[in-house]
């Protein structure tokens, strides 16, 4: 993304070719997402005639100065990106417009057409950057509430380390507030901390001052290398943690070192941690969060073994519910029926004979045990087809054999 480097190049590409020349046309998109605070016809009107007297910058904004305000300032965000055709101003990934692309690209914001034939455009692929028409931007919101600019404005050396030390949070997060030194982002952020060999969580007020003059030092030095390349990526040093911010976790290395990526700023933070440590109650409080998470890995592990074992268990208690349940049903079975029972566990040819002998029963107590002549005929019945019906229908033996022995009586 822009940071320092990459708007100063812009704002350097503008100065050389843009600088005392009259605006001929202006052309600005119906976004006000991005063009905040005023419609593009004034937007357009207001640029058109006027002469472009100084390309400014603070942080990372950047804005025209004409030869009458109001003046255009330019928040670069993610993607913004300034174009001039014709001119090659540094490229970085997310805002890159290919040369084989339409002009002006279908991502332009605001596009000027120049008296002397320069077309100059501001791109934004992500629509995060914002466009304002102002009288006095150093005067108002975003430019009034930044620090000092790291390059225009350094801090010395004394001044930079009693700042540090008023600071209580993590000096990863300081540095991307652009309050506290305007114009470092991620990467800056990360390139400085690694070369100064500072862990990105480490507290500010507790860095020793030979850390604060190192750090101081980087600033500077990588941000006026990047700014020398013109903030081309292909140029910065090869042994830069620059080039290994976007690899994955187990293949980044920066000099045969494993960089490591964790989140300090609500960013994500590239670090080496064999050079970068923590020191003090900051190493202490790691090393506590350290073994906190490892018992919560520990208690986790411990919690699903348990369930496994409870799994198994559950199983076991059910298939002994099921046997004990069984054997209860047997125990309880009512005396003289289990015949019956034991019949329609049978196959259904065995049904037939049950049904036979228990009725036959019935027969001989019925009509008496000398009444051969009615038991051959009642035998002779059964030994017909019974219709399946009839079957199924359950049988009363024992309430019927006591009312025939009554009558018989």
């Amino acid at each position: 993304m822009p940071e320092l480097p990459e708007v100063e190049a812009a704002r350097r590409a503008v100065e050389d070719h843009c600088v005392g020349q009259k605006i001929k046309r202006a052309v600005v998109a119906d976004d006000p997402k991005v063009i905040e605070g005023v419609s593009p016809s004034d937007f357009r009107s207001s640029l058109e005639g006027k002469t472009i007297v100084a390309a400014k910058r603070k942080g990372k904004n950047m804005w025209l100065q004409l030869d009458s305000p109001p003046f255009p300032s330019f928040q670069f965000g993610m993607t913004g990106a300034i174009y001039i055709k014709g001119v090659a101003v540094t490229k970085y990934k997310r805002s890159a417009v290919k040369d084989t692309d339409e002009w002006p690209s279908k991502y332009s914001k605001v596009f000027m057409e120049l008296e002397n034939g320069l077309e100059l455009s501001f791109t934004d692929k992500r629509r995060f950057a914002r466009v304002r028409l102002l009288n006095d931007p150093t005067s108002v919101p975003p430019l009034s509430e930044l620090g000092p600019d790291a390059l225009l404005e350094p801090m010395t050396i004394d001044e930079f380390t009693e700042s540090l030390t008023k600071k209580k949070i993590a000096v990863k997060t300081l540095l991307l507030d652009q309050s506290f030194i305007a114009g470092i982002g991620n990467w800056i952020a990360d390139e400085v901390l690694y070369q100064a060999k500072i862990h990105p969580l480490q507290t500010a007020s507790s860095l020793p001052k030979e850390s604060c003059a190192a750090l101081h030092k980087c600033i500077k030095e990588v941000i006026e290398k990047a700014i020398e390349v013109g903030a081309d990526s292909n140029q910065l040093p090869s042994n830069w943690i620059f080039h290994s911010r976007e690899k994955k976790q187990g293949e980044a290395f920066v000099d045969g070192k494993r960089i490591d990526f964790i989140t300090a700023g609500g960013r994500t933070t590239a670090y080496v941690p064999d050079l970068q440590k923590l020191s003090g109650a900051n190493a202490v409080n790691a090393a506590d969060e350290k073994g906190k998470q490892t018992s919560k890995r520990k208690k986790h592990r411990k919690e699903e073994e348990e369930d496994d074992n409870d799994d198994d268990s559950g199983v076991a208690i059910e298939e002994d519910k099921l046997t004990e349940t069984a054997k209860s049903k047997n125990a309880h079975k009512p005396r003289g029926q289990g015949r019956k029972s034991s019949a329609r566990r049978k196959p259904k040819e065995s049904d037939d004979e049950s049904d036979e002998a228990d009725i036959g029963e019935e027969d001989e107590n019925a009509y008496g045990n000398d009444n051969n002549e009615q038991k051959k005929r009642t035998r002779g019945a059964i030994k017909k087809k019974v219709p399946e019906k009839a079957l199924s229908k359950k049988t009363e033996p024992a309430r019927n054999s006591q009312k025939q022995r009554k009558r018989a009586k």
